[in-house]
């Protein structure tokens, strides 16, 4: 059995799954969270019983070895022939996932400043996997890999050519690794083959993106040189014009770092709602009569209409709508709201399939509708079928 620990590092917590990379199942799977804080804590999910583990400690270090102590405990770490790392931002240095040696590590570490709330500690969880694990390759697999495809009259912004020749100023596009996942089962599901395919994505979680596939490769995306542009999400503002940021600094009085704190922790979902970021309890309050709650949902519906629909001009036609990401796997309202406002495109809701999550090819659409499913996404099993795959090469 060859198996592949995944991990998916954030700012305050550690993601992380073994897989078998054979027979795609996954044999643990669990969350380090609230890391540099003493409530610091790890839960896990082994053989269907979920368990607790506190850590030696609140840093990601201590919860890496915490992780790797599971894992031993659970006789799982000699199989490990491989860590795979989510990477948010590859720039255009990596077009598909890398394993890791010293000169690329450096190259990675170069790109920070294009993600600087998701690289740095990307790099914290790869570097800490290196130092706990020496002898098992470190594979990168980034979320703007997948968008390399993008057209230039896709991914220019309307600047002075010198700041992409130069600076690399330009569209990137995010949430690659569940695009491709869910882009195959959908074509697996339609009995197509992926490269015959023209699919139309929503990626709705606390981060959320848009994008149009054709053939496989990505043609256009909502999100930019950075993950706050394009939608609506938790707490990133999505797009808003760009002289706001001189207003806002002249007006609040505030330096731009704090301008961009705000526009990336404290707006979205969170700010429009004045409740949550958390779309349950956004949905609760709006349901207890909150009014800019429920102005919140609306909005943020309305802004997944409208990016699909400027999307759909990438492709020559819809296939079909997939929604994925935990909101877009469990909110049926939402994607009842996104729907009606898509009819021009030929969109109708079966309201029975819809609330029930789709019938057992994810379809959530009437009969007489273009397509629209429901894809469970699974960014760790791609994680772990590309370091396999990169291993053996």
């Amino acid at each position: 059995m060859h198996t592949i620990l995944v991990i998916n590092c954030g700012s305050s917590s550690i993601k992380f799954a073994v897989i078998n990379s054979q027979d795609e199942t996954t044999l643990i799977s669990g969350l380090a969270e609230r890391l540099g804080t003493p409530q610091a804590g790890l839960s896990y999910k082994l053989n269907a019983e979920k368990h607790s583990h506190t850590p030696k400690g609140t840093d990601h270090s201590a919860a890496m070895q915490a992780i790797l102590d599971i894992i031993r405990a659970a006789n799982l770490l000699d199989n490990l022939v491989a860590v795979g790392h989510r990477v948010v931002h590859g720039g255009e240095y990596f077009h598909d996932s890398q394993v890791l040696d010293e000169k690329s590590l450096e190259r990675l570490k170069t790109l920070s400043h294009l993600a600087p709330l998701h690289n740095p500690v990307n790099i914290i969880g790869i570097e800490a996997a290196m130092q706990l694990l020496p002898d098992r390759p470190q594979v990168a697999v980034f979320d703007t890999a997948f968008h390399q495809s993008l057209p230039q009259k896709a991914f220019l912004y309307g600047l002075p050519m010198d700041y992409y020749r130069e600076h690399a100023v330009r569209r990137y596009g995010f949430h690659g690794t569940s695009y491709r996942y869910v882009t195959q089962k959908a074509a697996d599901i339609l009995g197509k083959p992926l490269n015959q395919c023209c699919f139309l994505a929503a990626h709705l979680g606390n981060g959320c993106s848009a994008a149009a596939v054709l053939n496989g490769k990505s043609a256009d995306s909502s999100m930019g040189m950075t993950p706050i542009e394009g939608l609506i999400m938790g707490t990133r503002c999505g797009d808003i014009d760009p002289g706001l940021h001189e207003y806002l600094c002249q007006r609040l009085n505030l330096s731009l770092p704090q301008l961009m704190s705000v526009l990336n922790k404290q707006s979205g979902l969170l700010g429009l709602s004045g409740v949550s970021n958390d779309m349950r309890e956004i949905k609760s309050a709006a349901a207890n009569g909150n009014q800019q709650a429920a102005l919140a949902l609306e909005v943020f519906a309305f802004r997944i209409a409208r990016y699909l629909g400027s999307l759909a001009v990438s492709l020559p036609r819809i296939d079909a709508l997939i929604f994925t990401g935990g909101i877009g796997e469990n909110d049926a309202d939402l994607r009842a709201s996104v729907l009606q406002q898509l009819a021009i495109l030929g969109f109708k809701t079966d309201a029975q399939l819809n609330q029930q999550g789709g019938d057992p090819q994810g379809r959530i659409s009437a009969e007489t509708s273009t397509l629209a499913m429901v894809v469970a996404t699974n960014e760790e099993l791609m994680i772990a079928l590309d370091a396999a795959r990169l291993i053996k090469e």
